[in-house]
């Protein structure tokens, strides 16, 4: 150990074997220092923009100083619900959990600046899970700009993990449901039915496509592009989190509009069909209903930005559904919360 190590490090390092020291051994300030130390040393990505945070972990609250307009969005998961400590690790947990969360903010075209994270769980939890699912958090955010810039720690009868983001939208207004308009073309960030083909190939224990795997435990996209559609006019913004058909449901009826969609033009990751085939899956389940992609879905006026594929167009309601998949309705629907 380094003559620098706190007494929180020697606390939570000095594991007597087995899974280590749990939280209740290691003790919430102790713990809670240590998690303040790794976010302390996280920076923002991008230099250029400056540091908004005026003050980050340590004290009462978090101050961020912003040039536009404030952008919030929160989420949680729970163990067993949203994640499972035997398919992903602790770091890769707290990413998914960033992931999530920024996507909702870059879906206003906005950009993610600080996180706030709680975190409840049993005493009996390795402490090593807590810290391991922070640093995940903090790895991943520094990837999109963004800083964990506080948070808490509780006990409670199971393991949920709730994020908090805020961002900014550096002045530009931002990207809402409701924009979509007929004649407008409908596109995507990048391939989608990625993590649900991952989740049910962890339920039928087939390691073949580790690439459809890692991207079910770490959504694999790139946030950066919502400030991007936003400058490239953007009519009408979302991130694909509930399964592409619901997106496009929920998109259609803010905006008044009916949705066109062409199946074959939906990206996909080259793996998917083979994946599909192994188990004996429905591609196109994975790729309409899955969710937790986070790939960003918009409308736009005319071609959107590279690396964005369209799929379809924004066309006027009529006596049939909102959204129609190669000229018909589909029975597939997207993930429920109740």
């Amino acid at each position: 150990m380094g003559s620098g190590e706190t007494a929180a490090q020697r606390a939570v390092d000095g594991a007597g074997g087995g899974a280590g020291p749990t939280v209740a051994d290691v003790g919430e300030r102790a713990l809670i220092d240590r998690l303040t130390a790794v976010a302390q040393r996280s920076v923002p990505t991008d230099p250029g923009r400056g540091d908004v945070i005026v003050v980050g972990p340590g004290d009462d609250a978090a101050v961020l100083d912003l040039a536009g307009s404030l952008v919030v969005s929160t989420d949680s998961l729970v163990q067993d619900r949203h994640f499972r400590l035997e398919w992903s690790t602790p770091e890769q947990i707290g990413a998914r959990a960033a992931v999530q969360s920024c996507a909702d903010i870059a879906a206003m075209g906005a950009r993610s600046v600080g996180i706030v994270v709680s975190i409840a769980c049993p005493p009996s939890t390795p402490a090593e899970v807590v810290l391991g699912i922070d640093q995940g958090m903090n790895d991943a955010a520094a990837e999109f700009g963004a800083r964990v810039v506080g948070g808490d720690l509780v006990a409670a009868g199971e393991m949920v993990v709730t994020v908090t983001v805020f961002g900014t939208t550096d002045g530009r207004p931002p990207v809402r449901l409701a924009g979509a308009a007929v004649g407008q073309t409908v596109a995507v960030s990048g391939p989608v039915g990625s993590s649900a083909a991952g989740l049910a190939l962890l339920g039928a224990e087939n390691g073949d496509f580790p690439e459809l795997v890692a991207a079910h435990r770490v959504p694999v996209v790139d946030l950066r592009q919502g400030p991007v559609a936003a400058d490239a006019g953007a009519r009408a913004m979302t991130d694909v989190s509930d399964g592409l058909i619901d997106e496009l449901e929920t998109m259609a009826a803010a905006s008044g509009v009916a949705v066109e969609v062409d199946t074959a033009a939906i990206p996909a990751h080259p793996r998917l069909r083979g994946a599909a085939d192994a188990i004996g899956a429905d591609m196109a389940q994975w790729q309409l209903g899955g969710g937790e992609d986070h790939q960003l879905l918009a409308t736009f006026d005319g071609a959107p930005p590279a690396g964005w594929t369209v799929i379809g167009a924004v066309v006027a309601p009529g006596e049939g559904p909102r959204v129609r998949v190669d000229g018909a309705a589909s029975p597939i629907r997207g993930w429920r919360s109740f």
